[in-house]
């Protein structure tokens, strides 16, 4: 046990729960707890989304990537600065119209309850499968840490998490992320800086031997015939389109993102921490790509072979390599980067419940309007029944691999779907909601077979769904010709 790195792990667990637990004061309606009164300024907001975009996945995955390949991550980055642009022209005007809580309320409007319960409930499954991989991430770094088991590792996280998401709602989820974003950029440009000093010879080092060996290679250009084409995960279409269709579903209909845009004082401020949170993003990936140049250039002159699985070569590093007290605070920047992304997963999947499951399940039996005190009750019991929930999947998703591209595939198997009808409801009026069901089936099965029985490339996941999904509800609505919804 090196006590002056646990001394500094335990300080910080004790002082972001205690912080977090701090907003339980203003928290007096679902308004305040799902959406922070909207009240939060857009650069807070900008950094909480940093936060939920990058999580465990990019700060132990992300370092992985880099040390096996090259920086042709930063491809799929730059799609999702075309993302923002479609967000901020397609979906954010129709967000901002009324009092909307999720992004499902949007489904309702627009087509219908059985669209609207269709595509809520497809987000709390993709985001309970997603959030379990993540959960998994976190227990690597804390079972290193610690030398504990899985499920006590994520028990630990999970119920420091849940206690202070449970008292101070959205308000404490995003002032959490803030600080949590800042502890652990601050804890990889250390752990750069300290890495970089092992290795004779610096930077100059790491750029030689990291371009001998072509890990300084960013853009791929090349076509190839299509069975090629489509399984290579990082080119530059692959990259931008799909990483473009990727955000657009994530940021733009998923409602742990959405829920974010939705808690600025209007829509220009969501539109302002939309694109500014994007330059901290490509800042953060290109820092965390690097990382792992430095660790490949590190084992290569010590000679050592990488931990397995190889996801654990950041944390495994960080841990048995920094000075003490350094490895403490950079262990509980990695830690941050989970509970920050958790926290937030807990509140838009207990928002989702109450409000497109709950409260329409009680206008549908009649049942007089509960107080906002009685709602209040029922979204902090929401939070803690998917707190257990995200426990149990988490200790699935130890057979699922690497955790970034794991949770990435995971979220674009189903992101299709979703996409594919947000864009029939903004962009073709004509479609109503039967046909729109049959897109989002259709997009659906096309993507399990896509998923389990082709080489097709994770990135290239979303478009597909997308463009099935669209394509089928498009051509349905001439079969079964509806009359528009009220």
């Amino acid at each position: 046990m090196r006590y002056p790195d646990l001394a500094v792990l335990v300080v910080y667990l004790i002082g972001i729960t205690w912080f977090g637990a701090q907003f339980k004061r203003s928290q007096k309606s679902l308004r305040d707890y799902f959406l922070g009164g909207r009240k939060t300024p857009w650069w807070a907001i900008a950094f909480s989304i940093v936060s939920a975009e990058t999580s465990t996945l990019t700060v132990i995955g992300t370092p992985a990537l880099a040390f096996t390949g090259n920086l042709g991550f930063l491809q799929v980055v730059l799609g999702y600065l075309l993302a923002r642009v479609v967000i901020s022209a397609l979906f954010l005007p129709h967000y901002f119209r009324g009092e909307m809580y999720t992004a499902y309320e949007l489904m309702r409007v627009r087509f219908g309850e059985r669209i609207r319960k269709l595509t809520a409930g497809l987000f709390l499954v993709l985001r309970a499968l997603a959030e379990g991989v993540r959960v998994f991430a976190i227990s690597i770094v804390v079972s290193i840490v610690l030398d504990t088991g899985e499920l006590a590792s994520i028990l630990l996280i999970v119920a420091l998490t849940l206690f202070y998401t449970f008292e101070g709602g959205m308000t404490a989820v995003i002032w959490t992320d803030f600080v949590q974003m800042f502890l652990y950029v601050a804890g990889a440009i250390l752990s750069f800086f300290v890495i970089l000093n092992e290795i004779p010879g610096g930077w100059p080092e790491v750029v030689r031997v990291a371009s001998e060996a072509g890990k300084l290679q960013v853009f791929d250009f090349q076509l190839g015939p299509p069975t090629e084409f489509f399984s290579r995960t990082y080119t530059f279409w692959a990259g931008v389109i799909g990483g473009c269709f990727l955000t657009t579903a994530s940021h733009g209909t998923e409602q742990l993102l959405v829920q974010r845009l939705l808690a600025a004082r209007n829509q220009a401020e969501s539109r302002r921490a939309l694109f500014a949170s994007w330059i901290v993003i490509f800042f953060q990936f290109a820092l965390f790509l690097i990382i792992g140049l430095t660790l490949y250039v590190y084992y290569q002159g010590a000679g050592l072979a990488p931990p397995e699985p190889l996801d654990r070569i950041y944390p495994d590093f960080v841990w048995n390599h920094l000075p003490a007290g350094v490895a403490g605070l950079v262990t509980a920047a990695i830690l941050a980067a989970a509970m920050s992304n958790l926290s937030a997963a807990l509140n838009s999947l207990a928002s989702t419940t109450i409000m497109d499951f709950y409260r329409p399940f009680e206008r549908f039996k009649g049942k007089a309007q509960r107080s906002d005190r009685e709602l209040l009750r029922l979204g902090r019991a929401a939070t803690v029944v998917w707190g257990v929930v995200l426990v149990a999947v988490g200790l699935l998703a130890r057979q699922w691999g690497s955790v970034l591209e794991a949770g990435l595939s995971v979220a674009s198997v189903l992101y299709g779907s979703l996409l594919g009808v947000f864009l029939l409801g903004v962009l073709a009026p004509r479609v109503q909601e039967k046909a729109a069901m049959a897109g989002m089936l259709a997009g659906f099965l096309i993507m399990v077979y896509v998923k389990f029985g082709t080489s097709i490339a994770w990135t290239w996941y979303v478009v597909i769904g997308t463009l099935t999904t669209f394509a089928v509800g498009w051509l349905a609505s001439y079969v079964h010709r509806e009359e528009p919804s009220a």
